[in-house]
């Protein structure tokens, strides 16, 4: 891409008098052209400029080859001295009139004005010719034989390139072969050769029929031309199509043969060293971006080019990688570094921030490193030269695996030990030697911390040895009747509600009503319930309680006595609540119903307020009947 801005730039740059078109004495001059022939060129004279004469020229000759008269009756004949005229005979019009700035150098007038009078009369009588009916006839004739014999032509070198290539195969494609090397680049310079070929065999047949026809053949001279005319660059150094076409082409040709050299020079040299393959790739890197360059200087120099406009473009190019491609090319010498020192090397269990697993490969710009969950991630080669790096791989793989546990207070601290180190040894992943060793950390707040320390001789096993090691550990510590504790904490609760709680818990705790008959808080029946005989429980545990949702509003009274039978009964029927599998959070509940569903139903069943239904479906929850999916808090209107 660089080689490609730098082309493109320096065709737009002032430079030499490549496509400068002036010819003899500094003067310009323009073709005189029939049916795309050029014949000869015309200069200035007078008022009239060289392309305004050569284009009244080609008129005139127009004309006289579109005249009715016959081939062989066409006469151009010279009148005058140094400064005369051509004309026809018998008509007496006046094709050209030369003068001093037509005359070439070194050449007598008369001689140029002989040679000028043939080409006219050939050209004009070829014109009338080839415009005859039997001419076009013989032309389509021929031009339809050369069209088919190019398409038997080109299926013949399909077939041989075909045929090659199975020849190509049995004689380089044997990897015991010493030849075995030369097969990719012998098949590509075979395709490279009749590609070639097919192009040269279409070019030639366009232009032999383009040559037969003289409106084709004209076409195509304002083709060249326009292509050859110089469009591209300020000032009067300007180039054509053709000649920036034609840098493009020699810049891909040389990429393409600096390529094949340096993957020669790192095969049969470079790989004959005996150097780390790392190495070998920056080596054939390097050497093949200076061998371009070189290639590059010399190609634009032999063109005609002011390669003084490099010290202009590698200014802004400086500019540019400073301000726009900074970290591109720090990401690309820190691939540089990396592949000269071999910090990491392909293979390597390496660990970069937060980010764990093995190098895949390491290119110029970025790094390529699978992770233990088999994801394939970019990591710019700079990051490793920023941050610190794990490398478990490097030099000895050995590495220290570290498994905290917790036993509970009043433990035997040797039995913990024994325990620890049979589960480690019990592991056939966990070496010898070091010997695994069991620390005593600290006296926690519920439990005595012991570190249990192993080795390993592969680190990316890490993770499912850790897994293994607590099973064994879980299993030696029951078997040497070890606890694992739980946290303990102490709870002091101080709230306006805690004495209705207490209330509630020991109401829990009183006979139950006669069957089918709910005591409400708060509510009358025909014996009052005393205040400590209200019924509100919680499921437990009790400090997962959400108190400000306990429902505390007084009940109406015809809510005071319900039938839960025939009310759970009118809940489960057709015309009760939604019960059916639901989705929250992407968590799936199986035979369930919403809270806000259910007060709706209540209001609507048992003419009562929100507080009243909320209050019923939380002495539901006490009862068992129904309870919270997750059991995270009491019944809500939500």
């Amino acid at each position: 891409m660089l080689l490609g801005v730098l082309t493109l730039l320096l065709t737009l740059l002032p430079a030499s008098t490549l496509a400068q078109e002036f010819l003899a004495n500094g003067k310009e001059k323009a073709p005189v052209v029939v049916d795309g022939i050029e014949l000869f060129q015309v200069g200035n004279a007078g008022n009239f400029s060289a392309t305004e004469r050569a284009e009244l020229i080609n008129q005139r000759l127009a004309k006289e080859v579109k005249s009715l008269q016959k081939p062989e009756y066409v006469d151009i004949e010279y009148v005058g001295q140094n400064e005369g005229i051509l004309r026809t005979k018998f008509t007496e019009r006046i094709i050209v009139t030369i003068t001093k700035a037509d005359q070439i150098p070194d050449t007598d007038p008369l001689e140029q004005a002989e040679k000028w009078e043939k080409l006219i009369e050939r050209a004009i009588r070829q014109g009338k010719q080839q415009r005859m009916p039997d001419y076009s006839r013989q032309a389509v004739r021929f031009t339809s034989i050369v069209l088919v014999l190019l398409i038997l032509l080109y299926l013949l070198l399909r077939l041989f390139r075909q045929f090659a290539l199975r020849k190509l195969t049995s004689w380089l494609g044997n990897p015991a072969s010493p030849f075995f090397p030369w097969h990719d680049p012998a098949k590509l310079f075979l395709g490279a050769a009749l590609l070639g070929l097919q192009v040269i065999l279409w070019t030639t047949v366009i232009l032999t029929i383009s040559d037969l026809f003289p409106q084709v053949r004209s076409w195509r001279y304002e083709l060249l031309n326009f292509l050859k005319s110089p469009v591209i660059g300020p000032g009067e150094s300007k180039y054509s199509a053709i000649q920036v076409l034609l840098l493009v082409v020699l810049t891909v040709v040389l990429w393409f043969g600096v390529s094949a050299l340096t993957r020669l020079f790192r095969h049969y040299i470079l790989g004959k060293t005996g150097a780390d393959s790392g190495v070998q790739d920056v080596i054939a890197l390097l050497t093949q971006y200076v061998l371009t360059f070189l290639g590059m200087i010399i190609i634009l120099q032999s063109s005609g080019l002011d390669l003084s406009s490099l010290t202009i473009f590698a200014s802004v190019l400086g500019v540019g990688i400073g301000f726009g491609v900074q970290n591109i090319a720090n990401n690309f010498i820190s691939g540089l570094i990396i592949t000269l020192e071999r910090p990491i090397q392909q293979g390597d269990f390496i660990k970069v921030n937060d980010l764990v697993g093995t190098v895949q490969q390491i290119g110029s710009r970025s790094t390529e490193i699978c992770t233990l969950d088999k994801v394939t991630i970019i990591v710019p080669n700079a990051r490793f030269l920023e941050t610190e790096v794990i490398n478990w791989s490097h030099g000895n793989p050995i590495s220290r695996l570290k498994i905290p546990v917790g036993v509970a207070y009043g433990s035997d601290v040797e039995q913990v030990k024994k325990a620890l180190l049979a589960a480690a040894k019990s592991h056939p992943e966990v070496l010898l030697r070091p010997y695994p060793q069991v620390w005593f950390q600290e006296f926690g707040e519920s439990s005595l911390k012991f570190e249990l320390l192993v080795w390993t001789g592969d680190p990316k096993r890490q993770p499912k040895i850790k897994s293994d090691l607590n099973y064994r550990i879980e299993k030696s510590l029951r078997r040497y009747d070890i606890h694992i504790p739980f946290p303990q904490r102490d709870l002091h609760v101080r709230s306006p509600q805690l004495e209705k709680l207490l209330m509630a818990w020991l109401g829990e705790r009183q006979p139950k009503p006669p069957e089918n008959q709910l005591y409400i808080p708060n509510g009358y029946q025909s014996e009052p319930p005393t205040q400590d005989s209200l019924v509100s429980g919680f499921l437990e545990p009790m400090d997962e309680v959400d108190l400000d949702s306990y429902p505390t509003a007084p009940l109406q009274e015809d809510m005071v006595t319900l039938d839960i039978e025939t009310l759970v009964e009118e809940m489960r029927q057709p015309g009760g609540l939604e019960i059916k599998d639901r989705r929250y959070r992407l968590n799936s509940y199986g035979c369930c119903f919403v809270g806000s569903e259910a007060v709706d139903w209540l209001v609507k069943r048992c003419n009562s307020t929100r507080e009243d239904a909320v209050t019923v479906g939380q002495i539901l929850i006490n009862r068992g009947i129904i309870h919270h999916v997750a059991d995270d808090h009491p019944f809500r209107d939500e």
